[in-house]
């Protein structure tokens, strides 16, 4: 309610700022452009240091974005923090939010690279393009709040706005002057084959630089007087310049953008062309929207002279200086709204119930005023979405709020279902050639909600996963799984290989506890192992105690996982946490008639950022085994990049690049350097150090292990690409490895 005040007012000092002085009333015109209107941002903040006021704001594309939240209140300054404060790599995708995902959903974002949906049956309304935009109509939903209802944006905007979108049914231009705000933003920049369209009633709506990329004729016929206009788009491109998908789309759509271009030029009365050479519709990197924003501020100065002249047109002198809406509107994300009552759009009553429990939301409209959530933030919203798609299955998924009294309805609203997600990852390296994962996901919006997957490894090791899931309101998953993987392993003693072995092994697992929270995993339950030694071959040097027994296990575990680091393979802050028990058996008590095997590991690591590019990462990690019976297929292994990459008791160590068999207690402790250079390219220095013993109380009596590494990669949209040299005293042999993709 406060903020609605404030705007208020401030509206009223505009529009006092008009009525009292009589001037003229001043448009600001804003072209489409992709990446590139990020330029409209500088001219902006060049206008409020000049004093121009701005009565209306007309705008096509990223214009539209840029003049429609500038309409609602964010200045100069604020729409900069705001450009600057995005992730755009997630706001121009489909992707999840990683912060509200679990710990499950999240390692998929950095093992596949290609992921889409299937929908069968009905049809979906949000398909045409590569990209559905539902990142983007979030933002939009969060950076509107309170100006999400339908609106008439002359009347209820602080500044009157008007948008452009093309409806490609009969080729028309669609002007915005009332609706919903994000839903005209969201039409407005569609652009066809990269963003699906907008689909409001009988019209599918795309980008509107089809049809009028640079609106100054809807400003003039708002009762625009003077017409400040800004476009961004380059010299045309030549043939050398077409060569992959997106400068095909941006041309096509580039040479429809001069439809009304001349005629709204000539009743501009300061034109502005900002110098976007260089950069591209999608040039949405951190470094490309500080040179933009500059580029646009040092073209605005350019035309510093006109730009003061135009105040004896307008009506106005030096001392008059526009009001500048406050407060600035990213605070909005952070703003609490009171609940009077919830609609849910195109959702089942179980649906409804499951985020009502889930989220403790008033049960129905006027009881149980006593609900833990009677208040609303843009946070809560996005976690209830990302909810909807993750553990409901839809493939869309809006929250917006609607003005009702003394606070705001919530409007909770779902799109089509899906049917089956689909999910693809490659990787080559040095040791296992090229290895591919595909992977499917199959929900079942059943009263408690239920999903299946099934997993596919193909390459050296093969692997086949089905695990079916249940979720219900709270946030434990309870599920069960079954694997089967086909393993050829070598196995090494200081560097020589002491055996090859071939080996299927199958297992099966009941988690009844299965409980997450943010970056947190709890899981307790029961596994069995069937391991079958298909071919062995031992060197003359093997340890001949070594014994291989097909034979089958049971064991109980548990499970505490954390994980806040901010990225999964570079990462610059956060933790890494795991820890588990297992007690193993062959007959649910006993393990060859001795007792069980205890089996404890844990690693723990950490991440410190020194400036802008450089993280030191100290990491200690091991595993200790008690038991009378040894069982090879459950002894320690370190060596290699990652933990249980080739099997799951596998530990990394800094040096060693094959799989080094070491003693039941093993303790380690690691320090890695981290050195981004430029964007994407990282340099990595590794140290380690290891102590291993029969007995833990021995664990200092043997040499300490050693090893060293460093390695250079580059991050590549299919994942990591580089290379790795390392030695140990363990191995006494130098190590080279080759890696591209993410690891599974």
């Amino acid at each position: 309610m406060l903020l609605a005040l404030v705007l208020s007012c401030s509206t009223m000092h505009a529009q006092q700022d008009s009525l009292s002085v009589g001037r003229k009333r001043v448009a600001v015109v804003l072209s489409g452009g992709g990446a590139k209107g990020m330029a409209h941002i500088g001219v902006l903040k060049v206008l409020e240091q000049a004093g121009i006021p701005i009565d209306i704001v007309t705008g096509t594309s990223m214009g539209s974005i840029i003049g429609g939240l500038y309409a609602i209140g964010y200045n100069a300054t604020a729409l900069d923090s705001v450009a600057r404060a995005q992730d755009w790599s997630y706001v121009i995708s489909d992707k999840e939010d990683l912060r509200n995902q679990t710990l499950r959903d999240r390692l998929r974002e950095y093992t596949y690279i290609f992921t889409t949906g299937l929908t069968f049956g009905k049809r979906d309304k949000n398909a045409g393009g590569l990209i559905k935009g539902k990142n983007l109509a979030e933002l939009f939903q969060q950076l509107c709040t309170g100006y999400t209802d339908s609106l008439d944006f002359s009347k209820d905007l602080p500044i009157p706005f008007a948008c452009v979108a093309t409806d490609i049914i009969d080729n028309s231009e669609v002007d915005f002057h009332s609706g919903r705000l994000p839903q005209a933003m969201r039409s407005s920049m569609a652009i066809p084959g990269a963003f699906s369209p907008v689909r409001l009633g009988e019209k599918v709506l795309v980008d509107g630089g089809l049809k009028n990329n640079y609106p100054a004729d809807v400003a003039r016929e708002m009762g625009a007087d003077i017409i400040i206009g800004v476009t961004v788009q380059g010299a045309p491109k030549v043939a050398e310049q077409m060569g992959g998908t997106m400068s095909i789309i941006s041309q096509i759509v580039d040479v429809n953008c001069k439809n009304k271009l001349d005629e709204n030029l000539a009743i501009t009365d300061l034109h502005m062309s900002v110098n976007t050479k260089g950069y591209g519709s999608a040039s949405f990197s951190a470094s490309a929207i500080d040179t933009l924003i500059r580029r646009g501020e040092e073209e605005a100065m350019r035309h510093w002279d006109e730009i003061v002249a135009l105040k004896q047109r307008i009506g106005i002198d030096d001392s008059f200086r526009p009001t500048i809406l406050q407060p600035l509107r990213p605070m909005v994300m952070k703003e609490k709204h009171y609940v009077t009552g919830y609609t849910f759009e195109n959702m089942t009553p179980h649906d409804e119930h499951f985020l009502r429990s889930k989220f403790h939301l008033r049960m129905k409209d006027g009881e149980n005023k006593n609900a833990k959530n009677d208040s609303i933030d843009a946070k809560l919203a996005q976690q209830i979405t990302t909810c909807m798609r993750v553990d409901l299955f839809y493939q869309t998924a809006e929250c917006h709020f609607v003005p009702d009294g003394e606070g705001v309805r919530v409007i909770i609203s779902a799109g089509n279902r899906k049917t089956i997600q689909l999910h693809a990852g490659v990787r080559y390296d040095t040791e296992e050639h090229a290895s591919v994962q595909l992977s499917a996901d199959f929900p079942f919006p059943t009263k408690i909600p239920m999903s299946a997957n099934l997993t596919v490894r193909l390459g050296k090791r093969q692997m086949a996963n089905a695990q079916w899931t249940f979720h219900p309101s709270s946030f434990t998953r309870p599920s069960f799984s079954y694997t089967f993987r086909r393993n050829d392993i070598d196995a090494f003693i200081k560097g020589d290989r002491d055996y090859n072995v071939l080996y299927n092994q199958q297992q099966a697992e009941i988690l009844p506890i299965n409980h997450y929270v943010r970056n947190f995993n709890f899981q307790a339950g029961i596994r069995w192992d069937y391991i079958h030694y298909r071919d062995r071959l031992i060197s003359d040097k093997a340890n001949n105690l070594v014994q291989f027994k097909n034979d089958h296990y049971f064991s109980y575990r548990v499970r505490l996982t954390y994980n806040s680091e901010n990225n999964w393979v570079f990462p610059t802050r956060g933790a890494r946490f795991k820890a588990e028990y297992a007690y193993v058996t062959d007959n649910f008590t006993q393990l060859d008639g001795e007792s069980g095997m205890h089996d404890i590991s844990a690693h723990w690591r950490m991440s410190f950022t020194f400036g802008k590019r450089f993280t030191l990462q100290p990491m200690i990690y091991g595993r200790i085994i008690v038991s009378d019976v040894m069982l090879p297929i459950f002894g320690n292994i370190i060596g290699g990049e990652w933990f249980g990459h080739y099997v799951e008791q596998q530990m990394p160590f800094a040096g060693i690049g094959n799989m080094e068999y070491v003693r039941n207690n093993f303790l380690a402790a690691q320090l890695q350097a981290q050195q981004r250079i430029a964007k994407n390219h990282y340099v990595l220095l590794r140290v380690a150090a290891g102590q291993q013993s029969d007995k833990l109380k021995d664990i200092l009596d043997h040499s300490t292990l050693i090893g060293g590494q460093i390695a250079y990669y580059y991050n590549t949209i299919v994942g990591p690409l580089g290379a790795t040299l390392g030695y140990s005293n363990h191995t006494k042999k130098p190590h080279f490895f080759v890696n591209l993709g993410y690891e599974f």
